[in-house]
């Protein structure tokens, strides 16, 4: 029972300051199976943070079992555990029935509208926080060498301190401000291909980008950066279901997004292996890697 602390396993992640080493010395305290959820494949370079690091990397040795967002967080975790003993994938999923949802001709031509993309442009989106460290420089930047002129539109979902920044840089671009999770679906099917530029700084490295995900699951392909965890984790693959470029590069990026503007074939292949690959990382998926980890522990 919970009163008398009689819990099966505990399963922790990587937030907080005290909440993690808490848990773990609480769970080593009672001899309770411990788990790690780990979502980082970076530790941040901060004095700070620098601080948490070998107690973290204690509890990536000694933790019964780790599940990870994804291969790329396995391989950064063995790196510290010593070997893949005990780390189990549990991918980073979204609800596939409603972000694979069909959606109707009608709904997806009124989110074109709104996006600004008018009969025959290619609509390039990006959804996400308007911040530093999503790429936006990188992505204006990219925008403007590639060059789309009337062939493209670029729509930008999402809000953030760089609003002001975007409108004076791309002038062009349309900013949609927050999209309710209810309208996504649409959104993703009215872009013809999502991009995300996100970029490392000292604090922060992309952990995935459910966005993929959720843009994959309507058939768009995706252009993202190697500093994206969705990308460096297998999702995101260069040349079948979207594009890998290295961060920070614009001409690469540009190039990409140009690519894709010019070649609506190439949209819709890429785009049908999209839709394939996002289809198996369910919640179910989850939870079964999860188990996975719960039975490893000896739960």
């Amino acid at each position: 029972s919970r009163r008398l602390g009689r819990y099966r396993a505990v399963i922790a992640g990587i937030d907080g300051r005290l909440a993690l080493p808490g848990a773990y010395a609480a769970a080593r305290g009672r001899r309770i199976p411990f788990v790690l959820w780990a979502t980082i494949w970076a530790h941040p370079r901060t004095p700070a943070h620098a601080l948490s690091f070998l107690p973290l990397r204690h509890i990536y040795r000694s933790a019964d079992a780790v599940a990870t967002y994804g291969e790329h967080v396995s391989r950064y975790v063995a790196g510290h555990r010593g070997s893949d003993r005990g780390i189990v994938v549990a991918p980073q999923a979204v609800d596939v029935d409603r972000f694979g949802a069909a959606v109707a001709p009608d709904v997806r031509a009124a989110a074109r509208d709104r996006a600004g993309a008018s009969e025959g442009q290619a609509l390039v989106l990006f959804a996400g926080r308007l911040v530093a460290e999503k790429g936006i420089d990188t992505l204006l930047e990219a925008w403007r060498r590639a060059g789309a002129g009337n062939a493209a539109t670029l729509a930008l979902a999402g809000t953030g301190p760089l609003e002001r920044a975007i409108r004076a840089r791309a002038p062009d671009a349309r900013l949609l401000g927050h999209v309710s999770a209810d309208d996504l679906p649409a959104l993703y099917a009215a872009a013809d291909l999502l991009v995300l530029p996100s970029v490392e700084t000292a604090t922060f490295r992309e952990p995935w980008g459910l966005v993929s995900n959720e843009a994959m699951l309507q058939g768009t392909p995706v252009v993202a950066t190697d500093m994206v965890g969705a990308a460096a984790g297998g999702l995101v693959r260069d040349g079948r279901n979207g594009f890998v470029v290295p961060a920070g590069d614009v001409d690469a990026l540009a190039a990409r997004i140009g690519a894709l503007v010019g070649a609506p074939e190439l949209r819709r292949e890429l785009g049908a292996a999209a839709r394939e690959d996002a289809a198996s990382l369910t919640p179910a998926a989850w939870a079964g890697g999860m188990a996975e980890a719960l039975r490893i522990a000896g739960a």
